[in-house]
């Protein structure tokens, strides 16, 4: 989900000067990537081939699955330039390289949460306002969204194509290159992190959190709770996105601390403490973006018996279905009797 950036999810595991004296570091993080790719390359390209060749309905919430499957699987590809780097502890494919790679990855970090909050947006509609949600599932008004959330994530990532570049450094008598972030002065770490923390977390959570809570207590009021089948699938995602990502942003609230301080003693510890941590926080962001097809793959575990390689195809073609549809119909029943 993923991906990523922060300036990437990735970033302190290899832009750090001195993650490249640690063996330890550079060991653990192409191991962390190596199942990664292993994982989220063939799972996220089966989810596309599922509801692109198998899927015969496709709901929006289909359609927002297949998008964030998308850009999980581009990032997923990406991780292989990301092991050549730690397998060599030096960054050997030049600097636009070292720009691109990082700026898409930190698409993926926003193009997830924003996937991720559309689809509660979409339920909350489903649920709260069911007469509406025609109007707002025309397929014209879906494009036109998603053409847009691309857009904003586009320029959300620019700071990674700005402030990161390559550089030599000396370690162990030796020369080596670094794809790193460099700020000229803290207000630019302070702008970048902060927009990420705020843009790409805290802000599209309360959206989702809040959606959920009406969500849940127009339910309880409901017969239909049990019956809503991608329910339990989108809160999930959602769990597993925070889960990943929310130690990635308490890192970077500390970094944006420490860039603010002005009390020496107070700044060290905060940047020992960021420093510390990023790396392994960076990794569990990371990973986000390959746990989907697995949350996928066990939700529609019980379809595989009978659907075999279709059982995706079999749980996706189960959202179609709108909580507003099922009112209806239920309405027109009791009409009935």
């Amino acid at each position: 989900m993923g991906l990523d950036n922060g300036t990437s999810s990735f970033e302190n595991m290899t832009n750090i000067n001195s993650a490249v004296s640690n063996d330890l570091s550079f060991t653990f993080g192409a191991i962390i990537l190596s199942i990664v790719f292993l994982l989220g390359v063939p799972g996220n390209f089966f989810i596309i081939w599922s509801i692109l060749a198998r899927a015969h309905k496709r709901s929006v919430t289909t359609l927002l699955i297949l998008n964030l499957a998308c850009a999980d699987g581009c990032l997923m590809c990406l991780t292989f330039f990301f092991i050549i780097y730690l397998a060599k502890q030096s960054w050997i494919f030049g600097t636009v390289m070292c720009k691109l790679l990082f700026y898409l990855c930190n698409t993926n970090m926003y193009a997830s949460i924003m996937i991720i909050t559309l689809m509660s947006l979409h339920r909350l509609v489903a649920v709260m306002w069911p007469t509406y949600l025609t109007a707002c599932t025309r397929r014209r008004t879906v494009l036109l969204v998603l053409g847009g959330l691309w857009i904003v994530v586009f320029l959300l990532a620019l700071p990674a194509l700005i402030f990161r570049q390559t550089e030599t450094i000396k370690n162990n008598g030796e020369n080596r290159t670094v794809c790193s972030i460099h700020h000229e002065n803290p207000q630019h770490g302070v702008f970048q992190y902060t927009l990420e923390t705020v843009v790409g977390f805290l802000v599209p959570y309360v959206i989702i959190v809040s959606s959920y809570v009406c969500i849940l207590r127009r339910l309880r009021q409901t017969m239909f709770k049990r019956r809503i089948r991608s329910e339990n699938l989108i809160q999930a995602i959602i769990v597993t996105f925070c889960i990943f990502w929310l130690p990635y942003h308490c890192v970077n609230i500390v970094q944006v601390a420490a860039d603010l301080t002005s009390d020496k003693s107070l700044k060290k510890t905060l940047d020992n403490i960021w420093k510390s941590s990023r790396a392994v926080t960076s990794a569990l962001a990371f990973i986000s973006s390959c746990a989907n097809p697995v949350l996928y793959a066990l939700a529609g575990r019980s379809y595989i018996k009978a659907d075999g390689l279709a059982f995706m195809a079999r749980l996706f073609e189960g959202t179609v279905l709108d909580y507003g549809a099922r009112r209806s119909q239920q309405n027109r029943d009791v009409i009935r009797l």
